[in-house]
């Protein structure tokens, strides 16, 4: 088989990588914003962890087309430009669709200035990654191609490693975040968590998303009873697990 120049996959890897920077921090960690936090009619905090969580899929879609493709074509050469081009392109595809031209949401919603916020990270984490990228490719060229097989199985660990890190919810979070299914109705909800001895602590209108003092222990067992999503129960990993009060 003839080997293969990593372009395509390394910088489809990159726009992958990008993508979990955006989402792990800016939506779980800071949540500065979610996926959808400008849409008219997507203030329930369900349909935003619900397409949070469809974003975050996506990009482990492309990751893992990326490594596959990697693989299978027995890529040789440095693929660190192309990851670098790739990671920046995500930020400069966000910004310009998602921030300016579609207005989903902004870096910072809650900023009197967001346009500065867009800006910033724009440059950061857009422009510079895409210059530092064609940089390091230019400098490749010169110099021996090596196997990208080692490199390729620390990106790998590295995905697999934030996908376990999101199973986890933060030290500091002593509430249990359930999403209930619509059928259930706010009668069955309470009497759910009677039966689990959950203390309720918060609650959308519709008790579709509810905030308790639950024993750890006991989570998993909601997933029998109507829970659709439950914090620190291993899955879903990603926002809800980081969702504060």
């Amino acid at each position: 088989m003839r080997e293969q120049s990593p372009s395509p996959w390394s910088l489809l890897l990159g726009f992958a990588f990008g993508g979990f920077f955006d989402g792990i921090l800016l939506h779980q960690i800071l949540q500065w914003h979610h996926l959808l936090s400008l849409v008219p009619g997507m203030d329930d905090l369900r349909l935003q962890i619900l397409w949070d969580g469809y974003f975050h899929a996506l990009m482990y879609v492309f990751a893992a087309v990326a490594l596959i493709g990697l693989w299978r074509s027995k890529a040789r050469g440095r693929p660190w430009g192309f990851l670098l081009i790739g990671f920046g392109l995500w930020r400069v595809v966000d910004g310009l669709l998602s921030h300016w031209l579609l207005g989903i949401h902004r870096i910072r919603v809650d900023s009197e200035i967001p346009l500065l916020w867009d800006l910033l990270w724009f440059v950061g984490f857009g422009v510079l990654p895409l210059m530092l990228g064609v940089f390091f490719q230019h400098r490749s060229r010169r110099k021996p191609a090596t196997v990208a097989g080692a490199p390729l199985l620390l990106l790998f660990l590295a995905t697999a490693g934030l996908a376990a890190w999101t199973f986890k919810p933060p030290s500091d979070q002593p509430f249990t975040t359930i999403v209930f299914s619509p059928a259930l109705g706010p009668e069955r909800v309470l009497d759910t968590l009677r039966r689990f001895d959950a203390r309720l602590v918060w609650h959308d209108p519709a008790m579709g998303v509810v905030v308790t003092d639950l024993a750890p222990e006991r989570r998993w067992a909601l997933y029998a009873n109507g829970a659709l999503l439950v914090s620190g129960s291993g899955i879903p990993a990603g926002c809800l697990d980081w969702s504060r009060i």
